[in-house]
């Protein structure tokens, strides 16, 4: 266990609980979380992604809130692939220089890290020099469709390759240990000057 990270916004199933020093899910609001330590946010995507027509129940202050926790306490925020969140919260897209904050954003494919599917995914980084090394590429076993599968009205538009099975709903939002394992790494060697974001 990592007695000197905390994890914001995050399945009570998954990984966390048994890694960090700290954790706080839906139940437990990580809005309330106003301590010093560096943080992993994996504040809800729906109001900003793709198919943030279809999010009815997620607040899209909580992920402004996890972005101001991790420019003030240092650590790494992660979201899908192309969020708006970037552009709301004036954070640099992959490959663009550091922001105020020293915040910068690489892309990372979590079928790396063991998810069924290529899930592309941007983590916004605070206060780390260095980065833990990358695992090797892997193939996905699953897709994540827009569509219905290889049926229905959208099989034409979002195809799914031969041999390749759908993902469920759960396994979409599934971190893999590994992944989360290296998130708290990063946010482990944080460290910021504390000033308020």
């Amino acid at each position: 266990m990592n007695s000197r990270v905390v994890a914001l916004y995050v399945d009570p199933r998954g990984p966390y609980p048994s890694l960090v020093a700290d954790w706080y899910d839906e139940a437990r609001d990580a809005r309330t979380y106003g301590g010093d330590l560096p943080v992993v946010a994996h504040p809800p995507c729906g109001p900003w992604g793709r198919l943030r027509h279809l999010s009815r129940h997620d607040n899209p202050l909580s992920a402004i809130h996890a972005l101001r926790i991790v420019r003030r306490n240092g650590g790494v925020l992660e979201h899908p692939f192309g969020s708006l969140l970037w552009e709301a919260g004036g954070m640099p897209k992959p490959g663009e220089l550091p922001d105020a904050f020293g915040g910068r954003t690489i892309e990372v494919c979590q079928c790396d890290f063991g998810h069924v599917a290529r899930k592309r995914t941007w983590v916004y980084v605070v206060g780390a020099t260095s980065l833990p090394p990358m695992p090797p590429s892997r193939e996905p076993t699953h897709w994540v469709s827009g569509g219905r599968g290889r049926e229905g009205k959208k099989a034409k538009t979002t195809p799914v390759p031969p041999g390749i099975k759908v993902c469920s709903a759960i396994q979409r939002r599934r971190t893999p240990r590994a992944f989360a394992e290296w998130l708290i790494e990063i946010a482990d060697g944080a460290r910021v000057e504390r000033r308020s974001a």
